[in-house]
C-alpha cells in the first residue's frame, strides 16, 4: 500500500469535500502517494488499464455502498488491493469490514497491517452484490431514492407512485429456503460465510410499515415484525 488511486463520491450520504481532504492529508502524513484521483460521478471510473499505467497498488473508495459495489465489480480481475472507506448513508460493507471506525483511522490501520480479506458475494447473472441483493417489487424504490438524491422532484413523485403500486400490488416467492414459505414484497439476500443470509419482507398495513421504517432507522430492521430472516 504505497501508491493509491483515490475514488470518492460526495453525492453519497456522508462523503464530503472536507472528508476527502482529511483522507488525503492522512495519506501525505503516512508518505502514501496518490497515483490518481477520481471524483465520481463527475469523472468516470478509471479502467483497470489506467490503474496499471499509473502504477497504483491500492484503490481507495470513499463512497456509499452502491458506488463501492460498482467499483468492486469493475475491478474484480484487477490484481491490486481495494480499501473501503465509509462515505455513504448506511455504510454496510465498511461496517462489516471496519466496524464504526472513521475513514482516517481505517487508513492508519490499513497502512500498518495491510491485511487482505476475501469478500463473499451474491451473484445474479453477471452482477455481483457484496452488500446485499434486493429481489421483488419493493426494489423499485431505488429509483425514487436516486431521484431524491438528485433533487429531481417530478421524477421522485413519479418513481414513488410507481414503487408504491408495485410494492403493494405484486409479490415474490422464494423456494429452497426453510421458513420462507409466503409471498413477500421483497427478498434480501446478504452474502455470508458460509452461504447466504436471506430475509423476507411482508409489510401489509401502515402499522407494520411504520415499525419497519423505525427499526431500519435504528439499524436493526431485521427485528421488525414484517421481516422473516433465516440463513
Amino acid at each position: 500500500m504505497q501508491r493509491l488511486w483515490f475514488i470518492s463520491n460526495i453525492l453519497s450520504g456522508s462523503a464530503t469535500q472536507a472528508g476527502c481532504e482529511a483522507i488525503e492529508a492522512v495519506c501525505r502524513e503516512k508518505g502514501l502517494a496518490l497515483a490518481g484521483r477520481t471524483r465520481f460521478p463527475e469523472d468516470p471510473l478509471p479502467d483497470p488499464a489506467d490503474l496499471e499505467a499509473a502504477g497504483a497498488d491500492t484503490l481507495m473508495l470513499f463512497a456509499g455502498d452502491g458506488t463501492i459495489n460498482a467499483a468492486l465489480c469493475k475491478y474484480a480481475d484487477w490484481d491490486g488491493d481495494i480499501l473501503v472507506l465509509p462515505g455513504g448513508t448506511m455504510n454496510l460493507l465498511a461496517k462489516t469490514l471496519h466496524g464504526d471506525s472513521p475513514p482516517a483511522d481505517i487508513v492508519h490501520a490499513a497502512h500498518l497491517s495491510q491485511r487482505r480479506v476475501a469478500l463473499p458475494y451474491a451473484q445474479a447473472g453477471r452482477l455481483r452484490a457484496f452488500v446485499g441483493l434486493i429481489i421483488g417489487p419493493a426494489a423499485h424504490w431505488v429509483r425514487a431514492r436516486e431521484a431524491a438524491r438528485e433533487g429531481r422532484l417530478a421524477r421522485l413523485l413519479r418513481a414513488a407512485m410507481q414503487a408504491w403500486r408495485r410494492t403493494f400490488g405484486d409479490h415474490v416467492r422464494i423456494t429452497g429456503v426453510p421458513g420462507l414459505n409466503h409471498r413477500y414484497q421483497a427478498i434480501l439476500a446478504t452474502p455470508a460465510k458460509p452461504g447466504l443470509a436471506v430475509a423476507g419482507v411482508d409489510a401489509q398495513d401502515w402499522r407494520t410499515i411504520a415499525e419497519l421504517g423505525w427499526d431500519w432507522l435504528r439499524g436493526d430492521w431485521l427485528a421488525a415484525r414484517a421481516v422473516t430472516a433465516t440463513r
